[in-house]
């Protein structure tokens, strides 16, 4: 295919995906249970972070989190004392486990209470291009209350060479409006044009596969990559196509 074919052939496939029988199958149905937009934030937060491994088994760990919460997220992030995290005990999805949740949530507090919230972290530390150093300051802000060594490898860093898949996921959900009521586009103030592609297994093998990507790796360099790929497809809108990799990849085995 040459470019515009190429082009064609993607846009279908993010008409096809980039609707609301998606949510069905995927994570982004926990905080679509939500009204209220710390409520959506924090559990698309929260999601996003198990989000590897088994999409069923995603999305009932994060049903089991949200329930734990007592289907508030953003109440109890502010208002828990510390005797009601004892809840969580026996939490575990892979290797987060409930000493990792019970710091996300404090830490969640520390952010809403001190820093204004997720949103204003993100607005303030994006660059001009990319969203990936805010990722970078999140995870130093995440980590200013004393916490286990163990819990940061649960963030990802892209100043350290991590292609931040489940952020960049729970940003895309944040940030992008689709029209279709899939993503939710609550954050305003941060152009989707400065998106980066959730790379995994799935996209990064389709992408390579269409030439959109060379490296071998999933990782920052390989981001950066693909970025410029999306961006030369559609500059206001380039994680529309992560819809259309990760369709093909997973849906159609591509």
């Amino acid at each position: 295919m040459n470019k515009k074919e190429l082009k064609d052939f993607l846009d279908q496939k993010v008409i096809q995906y980039n609707n609301p029988k998606f949510i069905e199958s995927d994570p982004i149905q926990i905080p679509h249970k939500f009204s209220l937009k710390e409520d959506i934030e924090i559990s698309g937060f929260l999601t996003s972070t198990i989000a590897w491994g088994n999409r069923n088994m995603i999305i009932k760990n994060a049903n089991k989190m949200v329930e734990l919460m007592g289907n508030s997220p953003f109440d109890f992030v502010l208002n828990h004392k510390d005797h009601h995290l004892d809840s969580f005990n026996g939490f575990v999805h892979r290797t987060f486990n409930s000493t990792d949740f019970s710091f996300f949530v404090k830490a969640l507090k520390h952010i809403y209470t001190n820093h204004n919230g997720l949103e204003s972290i993100f607005q303030l530390y994006a660059s001009e291009h990319s969203l990936q150093p805010a990722i970078h300051q999140l995870k130093k802000v995440f980590f200013e209350i004393p916490h286990l060594q163990r819990t940061e490898k649960h963030i990802s860093d892209p100043l350290k060479g991590s292609a931040a898949k489940r952020i960049n996921m729970f940003l895309r959900w944040m940030i992008r409006n689709d029209k279709t009521g899939v993503d939710f586009g609550i954050w305003k103030k941060i152009s989707p044009s400065l998106l980066s592609c959730p790379l995994d297994v799935h996209s990064g093998n389709v992408a390579r596969k269409l030439r959109l990507l060379h490296r071998k790796q999933n990782d920052a360099k390989a981001l950066n990559e693909l970025d410029i790929s999306l961006r030369e497809m559609d500059i206001n809108d380039p994680v529309k196509y992560d819809f259309a990799l990760f369709g093909l990849g997973v849906f159609e085995k591509f």
